[in-house]
């Protein structure tokens, strides 16, 4: 549990750092590209970030909407990811 709130909070504060948008708009299921949150740039970003933080990689197939779409899906994805 405590893992999963750890990653919960260094998902949320960097889309939160990588935006100007309001921040009580970001909760954990608002779909942030569909909210202009994002954009693909972003997304570009995003992935870079998720490597970097939890010494993830990604393929491809992976980067599809429904992994990057909110900051509950991204957890899902992480958790998918890590062993």
């Amino acid at each position: 549990m405590h893992i999963d709130t750890e990653r919960r909070t260094k998902v949320r504060n960097y889309i939160i750092e990588s935006t100007f948008d309001d921040v009580e708009k970001i909760k954990d299921d608002t779909l942030i590209f569909e909210e202009g949150i994002l954009d693909s740039m972003g997304l570009l970003f995003l992935i870079e970030f998720l490597q970097e933080e939890f010494n993830l990689t990604t393929n491809d197939e992976e980067l599809v909407v429904e992994n990057f779409q909110s900051i509950n899906n991204i957890l899902t994805f992480i958790e998918s990811k890590t062993p």
